[in-house]
């Protein structure tokens, strides 16, 4: 015989129908503790806060100008420096809180994604978070990291061509400082020697064309070294670009508290209430 399924569905329905009309109770009273639940819950939550640190990772090019791949411009390699316990250890030491505060409360991610022809000339930028539940920590950790992920990736091998980069700079100004005093005696030279014959007249005059040119090749090297250092601080290194500042991520509100804790009362009493009826017929039968 062909068993009806319908006709066994409408009976559970019917039954459960009876159930929770005879134990209407159950029901409610799972509604009301649920409520009074989530609201407790709510209260014990406390606030939640999340402080995020912009980091450019850089792009380094070579002597030559082309660009330099390495672990420092790759995204996931700031996951892996960041989750490791070594640099948490120094990061939380830095915030004044503990390394295990920060375990499973820091996240990285990469901040859009170019595509096409330039994604391999594209600078990585990525976002550092942490959450926690005091404010005072929760920005020192990730700004403490994000100054680890920049020592550790680009700033290493860019800071040698900065100080070089400086070191030139520093020479190529003194040396217009000495042609600048030469080019001062120079010229006071030339007002003495208008009385002097036409030699010597010449003499001084192809000294100070001398160092006119020096001056200008000086001073285009000058030009050159200051963009060289100003690409090398700002497009090559990583550098924090802006640091972590603490904001009130979320809190337990306590409207959803009492929603969320009065609906699973009442499936949990609506539950007891067909299991209590079914028991109860049983017994009477």
């Amino acid at each position: 015989m062909a068993v009806d399924l319908d006709a066994e569905r409408e009976v559970d329905l019917a039954r459960w129908r009876r159930a929770l009309v005879a134990l209407w109770w159950l029901p409610v009273a799972g509604l009301i503790a649920g409520a009074i639940l989530g609201v407790v819950f709510s209260f014990r939550g406390g606030n939640n806060y999340k402080a995020t640190a912009l980091i450019s990772l850089g792009q380094p090019t070579s002597p030559g100008g082309a660009l330099v791949n390495g672990f420092g411009t790759n995204p996931r390699a700031v996951q892996q420096i960041v989750s490791s316990a070594a640099a948490q250890e120094q990061a939380a030491n830095r915030a004044d809180m503990r390394p295990s505060a920060l375990r499973g409360h820091v996240s990285v991610s990469q901040v859009g994604t170019v595509t096409g022809a330039g994604a391999a000339r594209a600078t990585p930028l990525i976002a550092l978070s942490v959450s926690g539940t005091r404010p005072s920590t929760t920005a020192p950790a990730p700004n403490a990291l994000s100054n680890i992920v920049v020592q550790k990736t680009t700033a290493a091998y860019v800071g040698v061509k900065e100080r070089t980069f400086q070191t030139t700079l520093t020479q190529v100004n003194q040396q217009i400082a000495s042609v600048n005093k030469r080019l001062t005696i120079i010229t006071r030279a030339e007002r003495a020697a208008k009385n002097l014959d036409p030699l010597q007249q010449l003499v001084v005059v192809s000294q100070e064309d001398n160092a006119e040119t020096r001056l200008g090749n000086l001073i285009a090297q000058q030009e050159t070294l200051q963009q060289q250092l100003a690409f090398a601080k700002e497009v090559e290194s990583a550098k924090v670009i802006e640091p972590a500042r603490s904001v009130k991520a979320s809190a337990h509100s306590r409207r959803t508290g009492l929603v969320v804790g009065a609906l699973i009362g009442l499936i949990v009493g609506g539950i007891a209430a067909i299991i209590g009826y079914g028991r109860v017929g049983r017994l009477t039968t």
